[in-house]
């Protein structure tokens, strides 16, 4: 009886780990224990002083993307969350490119191309303030500029009575 309590327990523990890598020791997990804990990574990008960036994309209910940075020797320097409000107050029309916001937020949770705008733009899930549902739209134009950054009640739990607050 012990044992199946104790196994409880591990999945248990296990299924939240897999969630955001809690447990997984910086300096000391590999790629593979990081990929065995999380599930296989949705997008690979390189990073600054040679780093790997490997984004978990927990979208479009988990409304979070982890970037793990992994060093030269294939170690774990670190897991973040990447959608959060002060990211996305960093993101500069103008100045950066696609390929910034890619690497600061991983792949997008929806790409729709509006050709008389003359756009492509980019959907993120996230939170507000925590617990606010809202939608991350980043504009781009064909020069691979970033144009435009809103973020807005996620319409598909907005009323006409206002947003939902849970």
């Amino acid at each position: 009886m012990r044992h199946l309590i104790a196994s409880a327990v591990a999945a248990a523990l296990t299924g939240c780990a897999s969630y955001s890598g809690h447990g997984l020791v910086p300096g000391q997990a590999s790629v593979e224990e990081v990929d065995a804990v999380m599930g296989p990574a949705a997008e690979r990008r390189a990073g600054a002083d040679g780093e790997t960036v490997r984004y978990y994309p927990r979208q479009p209910n988990g409304r979070q993307t982890f970037a793990a940075r992994f060093g030269a020797d294939g170690k774990l320097r670190a897991i973040e969350q990447r959608l959060t409000e002060a990211n996305v107050a960093s993101l500069q029309p103008g100045a950066w490119r696609a390929e910034n916001v890619r690497d600061l937020f991983g792949p997008p949770y929806q790409v729709h191309t509006f050709a008389r705008l003359e756009r492509e733009v980019w959907t993120y899930k996230m939170y507000a303030e925590g617990y606010m549902l809202k939608d991350l739209y980043v504009q781009m134009s064909p020069d691979g500029i970033l144009r435009e950054v809103m973020v807005m009640d996620d319409p598909q739990y907005a009323s006409k009575y206002g947003p939902r607050r849970f």
